[in-house]
This record gives structure tokens, sequence and C-alpha cells, in this order.
């Protein structure tokens, strides 16, 4: 399976490839890429979202391979966040030899299951707006957004939404292939050990997603390969922190390996 894919900077470049959360799309990271000029920044629409198919699976595998399909099989340093960081951990303990280097913002690598069936509850209802401006509106209370510019969240989402024959706005993603998503984010994931190449993980200070329960096991693994930052704000790293995100990205991802 081919999903949609957005490219920025010189092909001939180090690419580094971007995988967005659920309800998410691909050029969530055109602000990210504008910070990389010495890379080739690849991203894509998850199945189930933007302008990709829409139809299952829609199981973890499933993501890997459409993604693997999509950019290819060559070397690349990995950036995802929220359920990207899951399918970027996945794709790295495929091949780690293959990543150079793995960027997890705010990732679910392994959410407990109760945080999981939450958010695949509210994730069931349809989501509809009478107007961009609530849309927009709601996307604070819905996301638990705390500092995020409106302006950069307007530039963000805009793609990402359109309006029903009945005149109501919605995004463009399946909310099946969401709540499969959560579920998958609940399944046991490789272990870190297999994961052994050099790790950004970037927090978010009052982020919902919990990761206490893996750092301790994470860092164990690691030890001097993780390394850990923690921003201003919540889950959403580059809308609440753009400027302390894209920088701590930028200078892991430049530094001599």
């Amino acid at each position: 399976m081919k999903l949609a894919l957005y490219e920025w900077g010189d092909p001939a470049a180090p690419r580094v490839i971007c995988l967005h959360g659920v309800r998410n799309h691909g050029r969530h990271f055109a602000r990210l890429a504008e910070r990389l000029p010495g890379h080739h920044v690849l991203a894509v629409d998850l199945i189930g979202h933007g302008s990709s198919p829409w139809e299952p699976p829609w199981d973890i595998g499933a993501h890997c391979d459409a993604i693997l399909e999509t950019v290819g099989h060559g070397p690349a340093s990995l950036v995802g966040h929220s359920f990207g960081g899951r399918l970027a951990f996945e794709l790295a303990a495929r091949a780690p030899q293959l990543v150079p280097k793995l960027v997890l913002l705010d990732p679910a690598i392994l959410l407990p299951g109760h945080v999981a069936l939450a958010a695949a509850e509210s994730a069931r209802q349809d989501k509809t707006y009478v107007s961009f401006d609530e849309l927009i509106d709601r996307r604070y209370d819905e996301s638990q957004l705390h500092s995020t510019d409106r302006g950069l969240l307007v530039e963000d989402l805009a793609p990402h939404v359109e309006v029903g024959e009945d005149g109501l706005y919605r995004y463009r993603y399946s909310q099946s292939a969401v709540v499969a998503a959560y579920g998958e984010m609940a399944s046991q994931p490789p272990r870190f050990e297999d994961v052994r190449v050099p790790t950004l993980l970037v927090l978010g200070e009052r982020s919902y997603l919990p990761y206490d329960h893996l750092m301790d096991a994470h860092r164990a693994a690691l030890e001097d390969l993780l390394e850990v930052v923690v921003v201003p704000g919540g889950h959403s790293v580059l809308w609440d922190a753009p400027e302390e995100t894209s920088a701590a990205i930028a200078r892991f991802l430049d530094q001599p390996s």
C-alpha cells in the first residue's frame, strides 16, 4: 500500500522520516523540516488519515509495511510523535542497523490499558463542527493544548479539514482507524534492548501520556545512547513547544554519531 508522501530538502541529503500521531497528518512536520536544512525530510499520512487509503488493516504491522513501501528500505533517521513514535520504534526494531538515530516525541510506546480505553472511547464519538473556528477552539480542549499559538494551529490543520454535504467541518481521518490504533498502542512493544540506537526522547512537561512506567527500562537498555529532553506544555510538543522541540531535534540529528 502506498501512502501520501510529503518531502522537503535535498533528495541527496541524509534522510529523516517523520511519522505523525492519530488524528494528524504528514504536513504536521513542515515547520520542523525548515529547521533541518541538511536533511531530506519525508513524512506520510498514515493509513486512515489525510490523503492515504482509509481501508483496513490498521494494525502496527500494516502501518509499518505501508511506510516502508512508500519511503523505501534505505537508511534513515526516524522521528515519531505519539502513535508515530510507536511506529518509529517498531521500524527501528525491524532493522536497527538502518536507523542511525531515533527521535521519539512524547511517544505512545506502551499505553496502560485504562488510558488506551479512555482515548478509544472518546475517538468513537463523531467529531463535527459548525465552523473552522469552532474546530480550532475545540482542539485546544480535546488535545489539552497549553501554549500553542493559534496561528500555528490554524496553519497546521487547515489542509486536514473538509466540509461535508451537511455543511459541517470534519477532520480528514477515519474514526475506526483511530480507535484501532489505540488498541495497538496498548499491545506489547519490542524490547528496548532490541532498539539500541542513539535515541532522543522528548517529553511534554504536562503531557497526559505517562512514560514513568517505561523510563527505567529504557535508560537501563540504552544507557548513554538515550538522551531525554523535557519541554514546556503537553503531549503535542511540536505545537506547545515548537522552538524548544525543533531545536532539540536539529541539534541531536546534526551532532556526530
